[in-house]
């Protein structure tokens, strides 16, 4: 009873976590958000479709390798972050003109 009462609660946490330390899951983790943010943004421009589709398509491969590898709520809740920003700012990039500047 006592050493349940030295333990925080942490299973009502939405990033609740297992307590050890997963060096390449957070690496995908970040790796995708920061991808996701940046494909996000150029896909905004029409003239940055070359790195709006590619850097959402890295990032979608990155985001379901951490997806399957992922162990945590934390991790999982950045990757599908991440996943997100990285599909919206691929397909822009790909209605913009695509992974190699429309030269098909």
């Amino acid at each position: 009873m006592a050493q349940q009462a030295l333990r925080p609660n942490t299973a009502g946490s939405l990033f609740a976590t297992d307590g050890r330390r997963h060096p390449v899951q957070d690496a995908l983790t970040a790796v995708t958000l920061v991808l996701g943010v940046v494909s996000f943004v150029t896909a905004q421009f029409h003239s940055l479709h070359l790195l709006s589709s590619w850097t959402g398509l890295v990032g979608i491969f990155t985001g379901a390798y951490g997806q399957w590898i992922s162990v945590t709520t934390r991790e999982r809740f950045g990757l599908i972050l991440g996943l997100g920003a990285s599909g919206v700012g691929f397909l822009l990039g790909m209605a913009h003109g695509g992974l190699f500047g429309g030269l098909w």
